[in-house]
This record gives C-alpha cells, sequence and structure tokens, in this order.
C-alpha cells in the first residue's frame, strides 16, 4: 500500500449526524479552529470564495494573511510552520490559484514541513469537463505531498480535515492537499468534529 492509497477510503457518513447546521465552507473554518490554526495565508479567487466569505465571521480567531502569490502564500506558511513549529496552512484557488502552490509544496516535502494547503475546485458535476479554471489538482500534487484529496460532498469535510492534520503531522512530517469543489463549500452539514489520534491502514 502507498502512501496515497493509506485512508484513501471515501469518508462514510456520521453514524451520529447530531451537531450544528453549517456551510461547507464554514466547516473548513471550524476545522481549523479545532486544530488551533490561528493563522492562515491565501490568495483569494473564485473557487474558493465561499471560504473567504465565511472568513469574516472568523477574523477575529484565524488570522488571514494576503501576498502578492500564491507561491507567497505556501512560502510564508512554510515559514510559519517551520519557526513555531506548528501545522502551515494556506488557501488558493482553483487551476493557476493551484499550480502556483507546486513549487512550495515540493520544498515542503523535501524538508519534512507540515502543510495542510487548501485548494477550490470547480462543481463536482463539471469535473473532467475542461470546466474554466479546472485543473487535476489530485494528479498535479500527488508526487508532492504526504496525502492529497478531493472532496466533493460537504459531509466529507470534518472526517478528511482530521485525517490531514494527522498524516501532515505524523511520522516524518509533510504536506498534504485538500481539495474542495464549490458546491460542497455551499451545502450544508451537520458539523462534528474529531481528530484522528490514528488511521489503521496508515503507517508514517
Amino acid at each position: 500500500m502507498t502512501i496515497h492509497d493509506a485512508a484513501y477510503s471515501r469518508p462514510q457518513p456520521n453514524p451520529h449526524p447530531a451537531g450544528e447546521r453549517l456551510s461547507g465552507a464554514e466547516a473548513v473554518l471550524r476545522c481549523l479552529l479545532e486544530e488551533g490554526v490561528d493563522t492562515v495565508f491565501g490568495y483569494p479567487g473564485g473557487a474558493i470564495m465561499p471560504v473567504y466569505d465565511a472568513l469574516l465571521k472568523y477574523e477575529d480567531r484565524i488570522r488571514h494573511i494576503l501576498p502578492r502569490h500564491e507561491q507567497g502564500a505556501i512560502h510564508a506558511a512554510e515559514g510559519y510552520a517551520r519557526t513555531l513549529r506548528k501545522t502551515g496552512v494556506c488557501l488558493a484557488t482553483s487551476g493557476p490559484g493551484a499550480t502556483n502552490l507546486l513549487t512550495g509544496l515540493c520544498d515542503a516535502i523535501l524538508d519534512s514541513t507540515p502543510l495542510v494547503c487548501i485548494t477550490g475546485q470547480v462543481f463536482s458535476h463539471l469535473l473532467g469537463s475542461d470546466a474554466f479554471q479546472e485543473t487535476d489538482v489530485i494528479n498535479c500534487t500527488m508526487p508532492l505531498t504526504k496525502w492529497n484529496y478531493q472532496i466533493t460532498r460537504a459531509e466529507e469535510i470534518p472526517e478528511v480535515f482530521a485525517k490531514a492534520f494527522y498524516i501532515a503531522n505524523s511520522g516524518r512530517p509533510g504536506p498534504v492537499v485538500i481539495d474542495i469543489a464549490k458546491n460542497a463549500q455551499l451545502e450544508s452539514l451537520n458539523f462534528r468534529y474529531q481528530p484522528r489520534p490514528y488511521i489503521r491502514s496508515y503507517h508514517p
């Protein structure tokens, strides 16, 4: 089993669905707060805009630092992670926004820097249709990450983020990428978050 096969099964619906009703975009930010994140680096764009809109509600708890370019965002997240010994987090939109992260991902995997990089993606029904700014982020980033995953439904968000932070920080640290379809950011879910103490099929 390769490192990308580990924990790659589709997340199952929560068997205990009671929880706060949130949009997928707001759930992303709540996941970050649950993992102790207080600073993110990113550059906005259409495919990630729902997360940026939701960020206004959390601006007193999550500081956003805007660079001039997505590559600046990921390198800043790297420096943040190394200096504070925390997980660096960056945001980027689809297409060129996501591909601008590649050099930083390469640097992070070589230097064992824990990063969680969140990219926006086109609506899931448009995947594979050569839609505007659609890029195959999963295959582009697979050689440069410990793990990557494409979210197409809002209810996947809590489990995927818990896995992402665990994988980024366990064993030899490194970057992970979470690619989130725009419809998943706009849908609602019953939010409950449980950090992952381990993943049975993943051996760092």
